[in-house]
Parts: C-alpha cells; structure tokens; sequence
C-alpha cells in the first residue's frame, strides 16, 4: 500500500464561521432576499400591537411615539364592534357560505379544463384556450365593473337593448337590485375570473406525468376516463390538497372588488354582500378608526391560520402523503 493513500486528507477550507466559502457564496446571493423579508415582511408584523390599542397619532410625531406614548391599551375593545354589529350574521353568513361554493368551484372546473385541454391534439388551440382563460385573472375588479355595467344598466345596458329589439322582457329591468339574479352571478363572476390561474397550476402538474403511464394504460385497453381516472387525478391529488388547504385559509376573508366594486355598493344588494372585509371598510368610512381596521384584519388572520392547520390535519388522515406540512 502506497504511504499517500494514508496521508489523511486535507479539510475543505471554511471561513471563520466554520461554513465553507462556497456556503458563503450561496448566502451572499439570498442575503438582499432575505433582507427584503426581514424589513417589509417580518419588521411590520409589530403593527399588530394598534388592534389592541386606542392608536391616537399627533401632529409632528412619530409612528412609534404615537403608538407607545400617546395610545393606550385598549384590549380587546376593538373586537367588540365586529360581534356588536347588527349586520354580524349576515357578513359572517356570506363570507363563509360565498367561500365555500368558491373553493369547491374553484377545484373541480379549473381541474375539468386541465383535463380537457391536455386531452386537445392542436397545441396552437390549447394554447389559444389557455390564454383566453388566464387573460380575466390579470384584469382588476374595477375595469370588470365597468364592464358589467355596460351589461346591466337600466337605460342603456346591452341586456335591456336586446331584450328591448326581441320584446321578450323589460327593457328597464333593473338589475343592481335584483338579489336572485346576483346570487348567482357573483359565483359567476368569481369563477370566471379565477379559473384560469388555477387550471395553469394543473395543466403544468400534468405536463409532468411520465407519458410511459399514459403508453402502458393504452396498451392495456384503457380508455381516456380511465386513464383519467387511474392516472391523471392521483398524480392531480398531492397539489389539489395543497390549492385546497390554501383555499381554506382565506375563507374568513373575501375579495373586496368583487362584492363591493362589481355590485357597484348598491344598497339594494347589502342582503349578500355584506361581508366582513365590506363591512369594515364600509365602517372606516363612516367613522375613520384604525384600530378597528387593524383587529379585524389580525381576527381574520388568527382564524384563517387555525383553519389551515385543521385542513392540513384533515387531509393528512385522509392522505397521509399530502397536506402541506
């Protein structure tokens, strides 16, 4: 035996940190991310601190002064006027029941179209329907309000024009105070414009099937429902469970354009949108209070968290190999 191969090898050469300079390189590269979070992500959460204070800014002063030495602590005084308000029922029902129907939308047409459009032979009409479906997540609530109301309104919405040319109904039928009619067309709305953010994220879990599944299952005589079946939504279960614990976390929560900026705040419409996120703004304006503002926002924040930890524990007795943590 050679007396090099006993020579003990030299160790790497490390910092005075004991990390290696390639270690070092790599923090170096996420340093400004992580620096990022700290300050815009990590640094604010102190502000939690106004939802349990009486937060009275001065003139001249600082944040901080303001907070510590000109407010006092209020407790949980600012929660009250959630549980007090008389609409409390009514907001609590419609955040709840609206993302209920959203998230079971939200999971079972957006996976159908994946579906379908991986099953398309022409890549150009995939992509083409792929497109037409993701463009109405970019546009905002405000230019989709406008565009419902060239739609709906009373004197010269397109739907009365029509209905006026054919005679089959009013002409000045009026629409933003019509409570059945937009039960259902805020489901609508919400569908149509989130559908195609969440069909992306499934078509791309499909791309990545291995197709030698897909060759076997043929060879074997399967048809394209069971290569659905068998194939395609098991591969589809682990990020179905991760889009729906993420889902259910924001269930205390709604999407202030839609139930506000859609319905154009008709007061006729306050029966079904009516939820928390309105109701608080709504409040603000009343009655400027940020201390209201900031414990509704840290009430749905704590729930929103508890809800993820009870999905994740849920989908994980159903499947131990999903959930996300």
């Amino acid at each position: 035996m050679s007396t090099a191969a006993l020579k003990p090898k030299k160790k790497q050469q490390t910092g005075t940190n004991g990390s290696s300079f390639d270690n070092l390189e790599i923090f170096l590269l996420h340093l400004p991310t992580t620096i990022w979070y700290l300050i815009f992500c990590y640094a604010p959460m102190f502000g939690v601190i106004i939802a349990f204070k009486n937060y009275k800014p001065r003139p001249g002063k600082s944040f901080l002064w303001s907070l510590f030495k000109n407010s006092k602590w209020a407790g949980f005084d600012n929660f009250k006027f959630l549980f007090k308000s008389s609409y409390f029922d009514t907001m609590l029902r419609n955040t709840l029941v609206y993302n209920l129907i959203f998230i079971i939308l939200g999971v079972v047409i957006p996976v159908t179209l994946a579906i379908l459009i991986s099953q398309l032979y022409s890549k150009k009409l995939a992509k083409v329907c792929q497109t037409a479906m993701f463009l109405p997540h970019f546009m905002s609530w405000v230019v989709i309000s406008y565009f419902v109301y060239a739609f709906l309104a009373t004197d010269a919405g397109l739907v009365n024009n029509i209905a006026r040319a054919l005679g089959v109904a009013d002409y000045k039928h009026a629409w933003y105070t019509d409570v059945g009619f937009w039960t259902w067309f805020l489901v609508f709305l919400n569908v149509w414009k989130g559908m195609g953010y969440n069909m992306v994220v499934y078509l791309a879990t499909i791309s990545g099937i291995d197709n030698e599944m897909y060759e076997a299952a043929l060879i074997d005589g399967a048809s394209k429902w069971e290569q659905t079946k068998y194939i395609t939504l098991p591969c589809l279960r682990p990020i179905i469970s991760i889009m729906f614990i993420m889902a259910i976390g924001n269930i205390f929560r709604s999407d202030f354009g839609l139930f506000y900026q859609a319905t154009r705040n008709s007061g006729s419409l306050v029966d079904i949108t009516q939820t928390i996120d309105v109701y608080v703004y709504k409040a603000l304006l009343e009655r400027p209070n940020i201390n209201m503002s900031s414990a509704a926002s840290l009430l749905q924040s704590v729930c929103g968290c508890i809800t993820i930890v009870l999905a994740n524990i849920v989908v994980k007795k159903i499947d131990p190999d999903a959930g996300m943590f």
